[in-house]
């Protein structure tokens, strides 16, 4: 399924049944695949919508087309418009929990519900502090010796997809409690001009103030946000969050994935949360 916006396809997936949930993937720049397969387990009595966002994925954009964050927060607007519903319900991971913020923001009378895991800190303060504790934790040394020891192994010249794919694993080690639980994420690629482009568009954010000024003029919808206490990504932005939109905060013993280092926990967690039949 397509969504045509602005002259840009978005490739989309549907599955399951029942009310509806639209997931948004991280990145920015990446697309929905390293969701899966766990994010499918919660397609149980409600349907989820995924979809590359524009710059990623299976949704390329030319060079000359626009791919900030607003633009994001546009698409998901117009997919809403499209599929000719009210307000949505939305679960957000990683930068996918900023846009739906921001999305939040931007419609706050077009949101339900909103699930946000793992999500992107909504001041660049945090971002920095993420950035610097990521560069720290792949410095480590059992990580540098497994780099060391792939480089070495010749594997590259034996198998180039199991090596591409090793090299994957330890690419995104830092995210993990147990970097060796990375072999279970799907692999993934970025579009680093999408991902470039939506942080300058940011600038040196602070959504704190507007979130206060939205909620105290809207109603703030059911929201849930799931944090891992292993996560580079600062928890602190997402305590901050939460008191902000009133939100329950699970916190797991877990890095940035949950769905992947804590799988059946995050299921619980979100069918509890989420509409279903």
């Amino acid at each position: 399924m397509l969504f045509e916006v602005d002259g840009v396809r978005l490739f989309s997936r549907r599955v399951g049944a029942g009310p509806l949930v639209v997931v948004l993937h991280g990145g920015p720049g990446a697309s929905h695949d390293y969701l899966l397969p766990q994010y499918d387990l919660l397609a149980q009595g409600r349907s989820l919508l995924y979809y590359d966002q524009r710059g990623g994925g299976q949704s390329p954009a030319s060079r000359d087309t626009p791919v900030g964050w607003r633009e994001h927060v546009a698409d998901l607007e117009a997919i809403r418009a499209q599929l000719g519903v009210e307000r949505l319900t939305v679960c957000g991971y990683s930068w996918g929990g900023l846009l739906a913020v921001l999305y939040f923001l931007e419609h706050a009378e077009r949101v339900e519900r909103l699930a946000l895991v793992s999500p992107a800190s909504i001041t660049a303060e945090h971002r920095r502090q993420f950035e610097d504790e990521f560069a720290r934790r792949m410095a480590a040394p059992e990580i540098k010796q497994e780099r060391d020891m792939l480089r070495a192994s010749g594997l590259r010249e034996r198998d180039p997809a199991a090596y591409q794919r090793r090299a994957f694993e330890l690419s995104v080690a830092g995210y993990f409690r147990d970097f060796r639980d990375a072999k279970n994420l799907t692999a993934f690629r970025v579009t680093a001009r999408t991902q470039q482009a939506v942080w300058d568009s940011l600038g040196n954010y602070d959504l704190r103030p507007q979130l206060r000024d939205v909620a105290s003029r809207f109603p703030v919808p059911p929201s849930l946000i799931i944090h891992g206490t292993f996560d580079p990504l600062p928890i602190a932005g997402s305590r901050e969050l939460a008191g902000l939109l009133q939100a329950r905060l699970k916190e797991l013993p877990v890095g940035h994935c949950p769905h992947v280092e804590a799988t059946a926990e995050f299921v619980r967690v979100l069918d509890d949360f989420l509409p279903k039949a």
